[in-house]
């Protein structure tokens, strides 16, 4: 539809081995929001489609990401229940989406920020790497270049690998399943000169752990010149009735989750103690409340 403005929904639906009366169920319920509009046979892109194209990635997060953690909310709640892995998240899917929201609403600002670098880029290191598109476009745009993308989810790793291998570059990009939060050194950390993170810092908290996680990552990357940190963060600036919805499911999954997350402000109070210093603040407006951190060691 983005490319052609319509479809005709039971071709569209026998193309895609779908049930024509459930596909006609879907499209009357997104008609009624106004993301698309029915002629007939017809569909066409409705006055929110473009909106509704743009934040897709964002509902694919709290729907095929952390569906069965909402659908579990019921047991979740009790706090008899909330112990152990009490939860459950699709991990590739919650990759996936991060893909996309990275690249649709993280990288102009990223990509700006790793302009201003004073230092040409010869070893990088993503935490929380997911898919392994940054990583994958760093090394790209860096001639010679290498990099080591550490995430804990070992069906993520196994999509990177399969991508950067793909892309030809699976000889400049290696993956380590690790936490982040209790990384050891290593003798390929030794030379990493740029840390990026992006969609998981606030899992480094509460304050007293974040502030443990930053010293680590010092001591665990103790040439690092620059670290770009992106995250989005706890919303302290809408009413409860006018709270955007990817930042209300956003909230409302890690609370469930027993993450608490922190504000702006919160971020901004642990860098020094942990070790680094805050150049630049890079403000980003979708999803709320996010930002990219230009941290130096201190």
């Amino acid at each position: 539809m983005n490319e052609h403005g319509k479809l005709d929904v039971a071709q569209f639906a026998e193309d895609n081995d779908l049930d024509v009366d459930a596909t006609h169920a879907l499209f009357q319920a997104l008609a009624s929001v106004g993301v698309v509009e029915r002629t007939g046979a017809h569909v066409l892109t409705g006055r929110h489609f473009a909106e509704t194209l743009r934040a897709r990635s964002l509902f694919h997060w709290l729907m095929q990401g952390s569906g069965a953690l909402f659908a579990a909310m019921p047991s979740v709640l009790r706090k008899a229940n909330r112990t152990g892995r009490f939860y459950s998240r699709d991990a590739a899917a919650i990759g996936y989406a991060c893909r996309e929201i990275n690249a649709r609403f993280f990288d102009p600002v990223f990509w700006s920020a790793m302009a201003g670098l004073d230092f040409p880029v010869r070893r990088v290191a993503d935490l929380g790497s997911g898919s392994g598109q940054r990583l994958l476009e760093i090394v790209r745009a860096n001639p010679g270049a290498t990099g080591i993308g550490v995430d804990i989810a070992a069906p993520v790793l196994e999509f990177s690998a399969g991508e950067l291998a793909a892309a030809g570059l699976a000889d400049r990009v290696t993956f380590i399943e690790a936490d982040v939060r209790s990384l050891d050194p290593r003798p390929e950390f030794a030379d990493v000169e740029l840390l990026t993170c992006f969609m998981m810092g606030h899992d480094f908290w509460p304050r007293a752990n974040c502030v443990a996680t930053l010293r680590r990552l010092r001591t665990v990357f103790p040439n690092a010149r620059r670290f770009l940190l992106g995250d989005t963060a706890r919303s302290t600036a809408h009413a409860d009735t006018d709270v955007p919805v990817f930042t209300l499911g956003f909230e409302v999954g890690h609370a469930l989750m027993g993450v608490r997350l922190p504000t702006l402000n919160d971020w901004l109070g642990v860098f020094e103690e942990g070790g680094w210093r805050c150049a630049k603040t890079h403000l980003i407006e979708t999803p709320a409340a996010s930002a990219i951190f230009e941290l130096e060691p201190a």
